[in-house]
């Protein structure tokens, strides 16, 4: 978004209300945005330095551990009446000044709230992290991803600012003191695999979902055209789905939705999840030739942003040979990186995936590239207003 004077961004706010209000499309993350800009034009450029330097990192600080003391959970116990750090203290075992102090700042950075002198309540944002798919977020993005962005300036400046490309030799590598790739360091590290796994149900929550109405015309493309007359029956196989959470999402917004779901990972993950009558949970290594043959979509959510473009094409063409020529859909659900003005959950996620694996976004014409090598044709784009993530459909060149 283009800098602007605080008149002019106040007055895109009050549009942008306007539409919040009438519950248009993108209207509540062009409301994020604008909020994000004017901070951005007021703000003193010492005040900038403060927010990032050290508000922000003890906010994340804090958090992590008020997650390991469980101060989310006692803070919404307590109710409205709230909780004083004196039995904060008393509950978690920590230093009432301590306590106080952490609470203070998640109070000032409106995390939780302050119901009196010294004493604190819950906010929505602090009961949310009681939740273990938020909770874990935290715990995630803290203890994993953190270290890798601390020591992004320092790893760049060491290979002289040259572009990281190598899933084993990259930020994460160098902060974490390992020669493992990023997944494969979870598999050996299971509490975390599981922790990063529980995220991803709650990275994607509340935001706009292929699934929704205005989307992916499910019905369309999808139902309408299906063939279950083979025995197969398989309507949708989500090809490295974690433990299923799009599946589910599916099923919920459109439960007439015919044909079997199949859900495939890793079998560290697979064993974790119960498809409780929704979906089918199989064992599947993606760099192997698909088991599940003719079925009307196989889709991928954000799979190949962790992979680069040859690794991409190898998982791609692991595919063709089962598809049905005029039948079956390949479904891409990924962040397309426009050509200007891209939002900061889109740059964000580059960074993350650069950080984590020396990857990277990328643009339509690279995901045309890619599917092209694979023996796929783009037939659609699809995306919703302000969304960060996008649709590709393709089927057999």
């Amino acid at each position: 978004m283009s800098s602007s004077t605080p008149e002019v961004i106040l007055e895109q706010l009050q549009a942008a209300g306007s539409a919040f209000a009438e519950n248009k499309p993108g209207a509540r993350e062009q409301l994020l945005n604008l909020g994000y800009s004017l901070v951005s034009s007021l703000q003193l450029p010492s005040e900038a330095i403060q927010r990032m330097g050290w508000a922000e990192p003890a906010r994340a600080a804090h958090c992590r551990i008020a997650v390991e003391l469980k101060i989310f959970e006692h803070l919404k116990e307590s109710g409205e009446r709230g909780i004083s750090a004196k039995d904060l203290a008393t509950k978690t075992g920590a230093d009432e000044v301590l306590i106080a102090r952490t609470l203070k700042h998640l109070a000032a950075m409106n995390v939780v709230a302050e119901s009196g002198i010294d004493k604190y309540a819950a906010t929505r944002l602090s009961d949310a992290f009681t939740e273990p798919r938020y909770r874990d977020g935290i715990v995630y993005t803290h203890d994993v991803a953190g270290p890798s962005f601390h020591g992004l300036p320092e790893y760049l400046k060491s290979i002289k600012y040259a572009l990281p490309t190598k899933l084993t030799d990259g930020p994460f590598q160098a902060a974490h003191k390992t020669q493992l790739p990023f997944f494969a360091w979870l598999d050996q590290n299971p509490p975390y695999l599981q922790i990063f796994s529980n995220y991803m149900g709650a990275y994607r929550a509340g935001k706009p979902s292929w699934v929704d109405p205005g989307f992916y015309p499910v019905s369309e493309r999808l139902t309408t055209g299906f063939d279950g007359s083979d025995g197969n029956g398989v309507m949708l196989v989500d090809v490295g789905g974690g433990r299923g959470h799009d599946l589910q999402e599916l099923k919920e917004k459109h439960p007439s939705l015919p044909g079997r779901l199949i859900l495939q990972d890793q079998a560290d993950v697979i064993s974790t999840v119960s498809g409780e009558g929704v979906f089918e949970a199989t064992t599947h290594d993606f760099f192997t030739l698909q088991p599940v043959k003719n079925a009307r979509a196989y889709y991928l959510h954000s799979v190949l942003h962790d992979w680069g473009d040859d690794d991409c094409v190898r998982i791609l063409e692991q595919l063709r040979p089962v598809m049905k020529p005029g039948y079956s859909k390949l479904l891409i659900n990924e962040i397309i990186v426009p050509g200007r003005d891209a939002t900061w959950p889109v740059t964000s996620m580059d960074q993350l995936v650069f950080v984590l694996g020396a990857m990277g976004e990328r643009m339509e014409l690279s995901w045309e590239n890619i599917l092209k090598r694979a023996g796929f044709k783009v037939t659609h784009v699809y995306s919703y207003e302000m969304g960060s993530e996008s649709l590709i459909e393709a089927e057999l060149a």
